[in-house]
């Protein structure tokens, strides 16, 4: 059953609309409004029509088709192949202290927030403030602003010591502010990095070993689709291929 504030899918095979469900409001196409009331009643698997006639199918999102399809990006966001990765490496749970920085479009805060709902709760710190805002949006579309808090706030400034149980840095140089980040850490917790050129892999990495984190990895993920013809299955000529280095260590 569709609640209000529920976010919803319509689709018509070949445009899909993201929105959360609000009584009284009226939702605009291209092929038509749409009332909100009609998409509640419809539910999920169910069908409306815009007022020119247009049929969508009103259809549950998941967390990919929001952050792929559903998300307004203002930076490069960290793909689906890569955050559910960085998630299940990390650890992360319910109940989990977690640190982010920086958001960006909140793709992966996305991912690791639904991991630490219902007790859990990442805390992003992101230096650019033109972000925040989108980033925010972009959470509540998934429904779940309430497990996640921006800070506009730098690396280099200090931060909550011995507090976070897991960690993922996406910044420009993480090796400048290796020692706040130890810091924030609790002993023994995992740490994770992404930087999109070797020569950042080799700095993040001499910087992890001079303040002694150990089960140092470095890992790139490849992911190729294939065209679902089952008389000529082939790749596709695309593939999402390098989207950056991913490197994991712990907190000693």
């Amino acid at each position: 059953m569709i609640k209000e504030g529920d976010t919803v899918q319509l689709s018509d095979g070949k445009n899909r609309f993201f929105l959360r469900v609000k009584r009284g409001e009226i939702f605009g196409t291209h092929k038509g409004n749409i009332k909100h009331e009609d998409i509640i009643k419809a539910d999920f698997g169910g069908e409306v029509q815009t007022h020119k006639g247009h049929t969508f199918l009103v259809l549950r999102p998941t967390l990919y088709d929001i952050i792929m399809f559903g998300i307004k990006r203002k930076t490069q966001i960290i793909y689906p192949k890569d955050s559910s990765y960085i998630t299940l490496k990390l650890g992360i749970t319910d109940g989990m202290m977690v640190l982010e920085s920086g958001v960006g479009s909140g793709g992966l805060t996305i991912v690791m927030a639904n991991a630490v709902k219902p007790s859990g709760k990442i805390f992003c710190f992101e230096k650019e403030e033109k972000y925040i805002k989108n980033a925010y949006d972009n959470i509540r579309l998934a429904g779940l602003e309430k497990y996640v808090e921006i800070k506009h706030h730098s690396l280099e400034d200090p931060l909550p010591e011995n507090f976070f149980d897991a960690g993922f840095i996406d910044v420009r140089e993480p090796w400048l502010y290796m020692e706040n980040i130890k810091q924030s850490l609790k002993k023994g917790s995992p740490i994770g990095f992404l930087v999109p050129t070797t020569n950042q892999v080799c700095a993040t990495l001499e910087s992890l070993k001079k303040h002694r984190f150990i089960n140092l990895e470095v890992v790139e993920l490849l992911e190729r689709h294939y065209k679902p013809v089952p008389e000529r299955l082939r790749p596709e000529d695309r593939m999402v291929a390098h989207t950056g280095y991913l490197i994991f260590g712990r907190n000693s």
